[in-house]
């Protein structure tokens, strides 16, 4: 599978019509932002630059350990599944908490309550890494997302190896036959996708490459506003057969409620809990909140 280009896609502070190439296939969208398209472009180039043979890989072990899907469905549960994560630094805001011990805040969330973890692995832009993951994998017994921008298939391959349970695939950066080739190759693996999105557009293009693990992003990357609202209309769209996920501006035990109303089965927080002098009450305080099923 190639990898698309997308140089002019996230550009500064206007929205950019970007047309990329995946496999012959031609396709566009828009999206605005002041750094996620200099991090997707850094990823890129670190993809045309691993001259690993992925398909040699593939004979290693698949991914034995919690499933995703079904921690975030949970069947028995009344309450909305936490999805607490690591993050040292935004490329927005700067450093969160510099010193985070990545092992010491996973047993902390995962005594708290918290579902499952999400663990940022990009160095560059938010201090995390592989060893990160790695080294929570060892020590906490819960399902692990890795929250990277996922481009090629050694991104996924690394994710199992390093004992993650799912990887994040961000629809908009991915053309249809790569979001569908990654998605197809999490599964050979015995992995989750959780495969976020924006817009209704990207709804349905999840839809059709058989996510069963939709995010939906709360901020609208056209005006960097949180829109529980839009994200409200979204999860409405979204079969109840899969499992939803709200994104983004997540801050209080209000906004986990609001989620849970709209209908989401999860909530993915990590800013509340990181800054936060007591992080086991807030993951304690979000993970009581009830969730309302769909259909």
């Amino acid at each position: 599978m190639s990898s698309i280009r997308a140089h002019s896609l996230f550009q500064s502070h206007r929205v950019t019509l970007a047309v990329s190439r995946c496999r012959g296939y031609y396709y566009a969208f828009e999206m605005t932002s002041t750094y996620l398209g200099a991090i997707l472009d850094a990823h890129r180039r670190r993809a045309e630059r691993d001259q690993r043979p992925w398909r040699d890989r593939l004979d290693a072990p698949t991914y034995v350990g919690p499933s995703l899907y079904d921690v975030l469905r949970g069947e028995g549960s009344d309450y909305v599944t936490v999805i607490a994560e690591i993050k040292r630094r935004s490329p927005a805001k700067g450093w969160l908490n510099k010193d985070l011990d990545a092992v010491a805040l996973a047993r902390t969330y995962c005594d708290a309550g918290a579902g499952a973890i999400s663990v940022l692995t990009d160095a560059e832009h938010f201090a995390g890494s592989l060893y990160d993951l790695e080294a929570i994998h060892r020590e906490v017994p819960l399902a692990l997302l890795r929250k990277d921008f996922t481009v090629c298939e050694n991104d996924v391959l690394d994710a199992r190896d390093a004992g993650a349970a799912a990887v994040l695939l961000i629809v908009a950066a991915l053309g249809d036959d790569e979001l569908l080739g990654l998605i197809e190759l999490t599964a050979r693996c015995g992995l989750e996708a959780l495969v976020e999105v924006h817009e209704s557009v990207e709804v349905s293009r999840a839809l059709d490459v058989g996510a069963r693990i939709v995010g939906v992003n709360q901020r609208n990357l056209h005006t960097f506003q949180v829109d529980p609202q839009h994200a409200a209309a979204l999860v409405e769209s979204i079969p109840p057969t899969c499992v939803t996920v709200c994104e983004s501006g997540v801050a209080t035990t209000a906004d986990v409620k609001r989620a849970a109303a709209s209908g989401f089965d999860a909530v993915l927080v990590g800013e509340a809990f990181v800054t936060s002098n007591s992080p086991a009450t807030v993951v304690r305080d979000f993970a009581q909140v009830a969730r309302r099923r769909r259909g």
